[in-house]
């Protein structure tokens, strides 16, 4: 039976571009099947309570194989990356760095939680996401 993963991506709203790209680069990767958890500027959470929005994001995290996280610099200066690592991290959920193309620098949010920080390469992504997911 072929796998599919249940993937969370945190990402910036600001930077949703390399979302949209990642998802676009495994979607086309063939016999790979994936779930995307996480919410996206064109599908938001509808309210302001940042309570509720936790416990949303929390959900979704919780019930992820893995956690890919978007390793450009911008992570660094996002609250809500930082906070949805800590709390992939405090649920044992693994987390892959990614480096967007073009990224000489990464987050040390992302590096110092991070299994292992891939750069933006098909195969490396989807072997990394079948290496360490749950």
């Amino acid at each position: 039976m072929v796998k599919t993963y249940s993937i969370f991506v945190s990402h910036s709203w600001d930077h949703s571009n390399d979302l949209v790209s990642l998802h676009n680069l495994l979607s086309s990767r063939g016999y790979f099947y994936y779930d995307p958890q996480e919410v996206t500027k064109n599908n938001p959470i509808n309210s302001v309570n940042a309570i509720y929005i936790k416990q949303q994001l929390k959900e979704r995290i919780k019930n992820s194989d893995i956690l890919l996280a978007l390793a450009g610099i911008y992570a660094s200066h996002s609250d809500w990356m930082k906070w949805e690592i800590e709390t992939a991290r405090a649920l044992g959920i693994p987390i892959v760095g990614i480096i967007p193309r073009g990224q000489e620098r990464i987050s040390k949010v992302v590096f110092d939680n991070s299994i292992i920080d891939i750069r933006w390469n098909t195969e490396s992504i989807v072997q990394a996401i079948r290496s360490y997911a749950k």
